[in-house]
């Protein structure tokens, strides 16, 4: 990533940002802004040059993201790209954001307490589909109830149990599945009536996020959405806060998984739909700055790198849903591979290797560099402090930080003890964690995101190399050196001195971005196989073996990097791959381009089934209704259906909405009769989002379809 020349925050200007009094009925101004893991970034477009793709950004800017308080984070960008832009706050007609807050809190295990309620599942389906992991250890209700697949009721709902088991809950939201609740969600509605009543707590019922089957699966959806509820709520309250106090009166967008744009009370309402909300801007913004059709993009931030195709000018969606942190999940999104690879990756050493066998990620830590550019002298102090010992600390290098108070609920005595220790500025590991009982509390309280921890990372590598500057490059020197004299397996040190290891970060770096790149093209091309890239005859060619045999690899389309260190990093992967690279102008805002430059898409399905020889069964969210023929049943299913995705797109925040719809039906022949088996009606609705009062609406580039 490349940094601020100077403060926190940096901004660009381009022709066509001076200040325009805002005409009656005139243009409006696009306000994109993307919450990364490092940076907040801001882009201006201009909405009246969406038509020439990337000359109708006028102006865009960067600062920290400052995951304490992101709404000071995303004021300082705003700040910058209108200061930049000269344009006044009230030229903006729409404000739009991307986050990669909710799919980094899935990477690095991080969301709030949120309880799971199952009604009528065996014990066993806890263990399908990863469940049993991701519940960990937070509370499970298992209660009676639920339905079968036509909809029809197994077992009463078991309320009283119910009422009992959320007596004391300390959990800051709810998630409830039934089994079959998508064929009848009357079991999920009356648990969430009860739940509300008695705890007033946020709640996610399964049936709202997918009318896919799968209960294991769509219990997982609903409770990561239900970790996220907390965690996206303040994000948007930020941005709602920032824009009220500029004088900023227009819509706020969020970017969901694949790409479309939905209103922010939608965002706070479906959380998980936000996860790789920041990867999917980031394809938008691809298109829209490059005009390519197709591509492998990958774009590198400071905690991950998420790398899709595009085909066709639109993004490839995953059918099995989005896949994050080792989790599936039933959201629809892009087909995207996300990886625990950044600038802040953290830097280990297999010490069990000779010389500097780096293994980067997934964690995400502050770098050292950044760390002594934030709180002075005492960070480069400890550092000399640790190189000075004779012999090399286990934790050497490493600072922890507290996030938000000193006090949290649901912690043990060793938690509690060790956050009330720590503070906003920086402790030394080394004093922190003198017990192990200390170092064990470490993990809940990272887990939680109550604590963040500094070390080592690509990041400090570059300003060690000389690739970036910004930052206080002592520090990251200090921290190469500490990380240099660790000892391998042979008991030398792992590398000659930090500019050397520093290297060996940077080389690490290219070549991981390499195979992950390959990995997702060999996975586009349904080779089924994972981890293809690491097999002896890839890694020779990427390394440009040259024998007897020289095994070449190479891409048939160019690959795009995206991300402020795209330019520093993804030549040199390209060439590895043997592509056309291409980093568009902006590359470093791709994300917040992107942001508002897709269309809202809303999409929502009904389903018929037969339980009977004369009844078909419609299955709504709002519930079932029968019917005696298939063809009352069918135009039943379209009006309802029409209706309920019309008013999803308008709470989604589409002006105009265009809507598409078909047909799925599946037949038996049972003792030669066609049968309908399940029918399902899909419906699409589509527009650009609303635009403030008093502006005219944007047109789009010739092609572009917003994704």
């Amino acid at each position: 990533m490349s940094e601020p020349t100077t403060g926190t925050a940096a901004a660009t200007g381009f022709a066509g940002g001076a200040d325009v009094p805002r005409p009656a009925g005139g243009d409006a101004l696009l306000l994109g802004v993307d919450t990364g893991g490092t940076y907040t970034d801001a882009a201006l477009l201009d909405a009246a040059r969406l038509p020439e793709g990337a000359a109708a950004v006028i102006a865009k800017a960067k600062a920290l993201t400052t995951r304490d308080d992101l709404g000071r984070g995303i004021a300082a960008a705003v700040d910058a790209v209108l200061a930049a832009g000269h344009v006044p706050p009230g030229r903006i007609g729409l404000v739009s954001l991307s986050t990669t807050l909710a799919t980094n809190a899935l990477v690095e295990g991080q969301g709030g307490r949120a309880a799971l309620i199952m009604i009528g599942f065996d014990p066993a389906d806890l263990g399908r589909q990863g469940l049993a992991e991701a519940i960990g250890q937070d509370p499970l209700i298992a209660v009676a109830g639920g339905h079968d697949p036509h909809g029809t009721e197994r077992a009463p709902l078991d309320r009283e149990g119910l009422a009992a088991a959320l007596d004391g809950l300390a959990v800051e939201a709810v998630a409830i599945c039934g089994h079959f609740g998508v064929r009848n969600p009357a079991h999920e509605l009356a648990a969430r009536d009860i739940v509300r009543a008695l705890t007033g707590l946020p709640v996610t019922c399964s049936h709202e996020l997918s009318a896919q089957v799968g209960g294991p699966r769509r219990a997982l959806t609903a409770l990561l959405n239900a970790r996220l509820v907390g965690m996206i709520a303040g994000l948007v309250a930020s941005a709602e806060a920032m824009m009220a106090a500029r004088g900023i009166a227009a819509p706020l967008m969020v970017v969901r998984g694949d790409g479309a744009l939905v209103s922010a009370e939608f965002a706070r309402l479906r959380p998980i739909e936000t996860i790789l909300s920041g990867p999917a801007a980031s394809l938008v913004g691809a298109s829209f700055l490059t005009g390519l059709g197709d591509a492998i993009v990958s774009d590198i931030g400071g905690t991950t790198t998420d790398i899709a195709v595009l085909h066709g000018g639109r993004p490839r969606l995953d059918p099995a849903g989005a896949e994050v942190g080792g989790l599936r999940t039933m959201v629809e999104a892009v087909a995207m591979t996300t990886h625990g690879l950044g600038g802040d990756s953290e830097v280990a050493l297999d010490e069990r290797q000779t010389g500097a066998a780096v293994l980067l990620g997934p964690r995400r830590l502050v770098p050292l560099a950044l760390l002594g550019a934030e709180h002075g002298a005492a960070v480069p102090a400890a550092l000399e402090r640790q190189l000075s010992r004779a012999v090399p600390g286990e934790l050497d290098g490493r600072f922890l930080l507290r996030v938000g108070p000193a006090e949290a609920p649901g912690l043990g005595p060793a938690e509690a003890a060790l956050l009330a220790s720590l503070d906003a500025a920086p402790v030394a590991a080394d004093e922190a964690l003198r017990t192990r009982p200390r170092r064990i509390a470490l993990k809940r309280l990272v887990e939680r995101g109550l604590v963040r921890v500094a070390g080592f990372t690509p990041s400090d590598a570059a300003h060690v190399v000389g690739l970036h500057a910004g930052w206080d490059a002592r520090s990251a020197e200090l921290g190469a050196a500490l990380m240099a004299r660790r000892r391998g397996v042979d008991g030398r040190p792992v590398a000659a001195d930090g500019l050397v290891l520093a290297r060996a970060v940077i080389e690490a770096l290219i070549a991981r971005s390499a195979e992950h790149v390959l990995d997702a093209a060999f996975a586009a091309d349904g080779f089924g196989e994972p981890g293809l890239a690491r097999a002896t005859l890839a890694q020779a060619a990427l390394r440009r073996h040259a024998g007897l045999v020289c095994p070449r690899l190479s891409l048939s389309v160019p690959l795009v990097g995206l991300g402020a260190s795209a330019p520093v990093y993804y030549p040199r992967v390209a060439e590895m791959l043997d592509a056309p690279p291409v980093i568009p102008g902006h590359a470093d805002v791709a994300n917040a381009v992107g942001a508002v430059a897709g269309q809202v898409r809303i999409t929502r399905q009904a389903t018929l089934t037969q339980p009977a020889e004369d009844r078909f069964r419609l299955h709504l969210a709002a519930g079932t209704r029968d019917f005696a023929g298939f063809e009352d049943a069918r135009r039943a299913a379209e009006t309802a259906l029409e209706a309920e995705v019309r008013a999803a797109a308008t709470l989604a925040g589409a002006a105009e909405v265009a809507l598409t719809r078909r047909w799925e039906v599946r037949e038996a022949e049972i003792e030669g009769r066609r049968v309908i088996v399940e029918a399902e009606l899909i419906a699409t609705a589509t527009g650009r989002p609303r635009i403030a009062a008093g502006f005219a609406p944007p047109g789009l580039p010739p092609g572009f379809a917003g994704l």
